[in-house]
């Protein structure tokens, strides 16, 4: 059902409209279409680019285990074929009408002599929900070019986590949680993760349960320690969380006890 359109004159109508387009807008963007990626057509800069294409460098543990930074996306396209992204709401609308509803854009403005310059800025998480996951911020005038350099940098900042199960509740062995809790911090924000029992789901934050989600990550509790004063913080401090999973050592006795995996679950 469309709206009745008044009179350009009427700020009031004006402003409706500019929110109108601005939904519409964005509930095009959250729909984040696949593009198939052809190998074949890919011409890599990089080393690491050149020995992924000629078969060289088979799995991404290759890379991730040598702490070779990857600068290419398409080398995380040609090792993770069935990579999944999702978009974070960081934003906030403005106006009368809807003012205060969660976005994907961040928009901000410079005032200027000639008018107002504004900017957007996106958050996106991907991620293969087997152990692999990434995020990465994007800014631009415009929110096409902020979505696709945020899609690139998640991908140039994947990671590999471990799973398991850390619950003395279950003790199931199988990598639907935590193998054991994690502590991130960012800015003012401090989160911690638990391993929770099966059927207990993501109890955490909404934004924080599409990064887990896209981990593999099923069962998980959580803490706030302090107040997050962005959702950015509160973001990030999820994400250096599930970094420090590979950053403590682990001994052989608990891999066991716990079915812990690292990155690819064990088929």
């Amino acid at each position: 059902m469309q709206r009745k359109k008044k009179l350009p004159n009427n700020e009031e109508s004006k402003r409706e409209l500019e929110q109108e387009a601005e939904e519409i807008a964005e509930e095009k963007e959250k729909k984040v279409v696949k593009s198939g990626f052809d190998k074949e057509s890919w011409q890599p800069k990089t080393v690491t680019g050149k020995k992924v294409k000629e078969g060289i460098i088979k799995n991404i543990d290759q890379i991730l285990d040598s702490g070779i930074k990857i600068k290419e996306a398409e080398i995380v396209d040609a090792l993770l074929p069935n990579l999944e992204t999702e978009l974070l709401l960081i934003g906030q609308a403005k106006g009368k009408f809807g003012g205060g509803q969660r976005r994907i854009f961040r928009q901000t403005q410079k005032k200027t002599s000639e008018g107002n310059k504004p900017r957007f800025a996106t958050l996106a998480v991907v991620g293969n929900k087997d152990g692999f996951v990434g995020i990465g911020i994007g800014k631009a005038k415009e929110t096409v070019p902020a979505r696709e350099k945020a899609i690139r940098r998640a991908k140039l900042n994947i990671i590999k986590i471990r799973r398991g199960c850390g619950s003395w509740e279950c003790g199931c062995k199988e990598p639907h949680t935590l193998p054991f809790s994690v502590e991130g911090k960012s800015g003012s924000a401090v989160l911690m993760l638990m391993p929770a029992p099966k059927g207990s789901g993501l109890v955490v934050e909404k934004e924080c349960q599409k990064i887990l989600r896209l981990a593999g990550i099923k069962d998980v509790w959580s803490k706030q320690l302090r107040r997050a004063k962005t959702k950015l913080n509160l973001i990030y401090a999820c994400f250096n969380a599930l970094k420090k999973l590979m950053e403590i050592k682990v001994k052989s006795d608990f891999i066991n006890e716990a079915g812990v995996v690292e990155g690819f679950a064990k088929t």
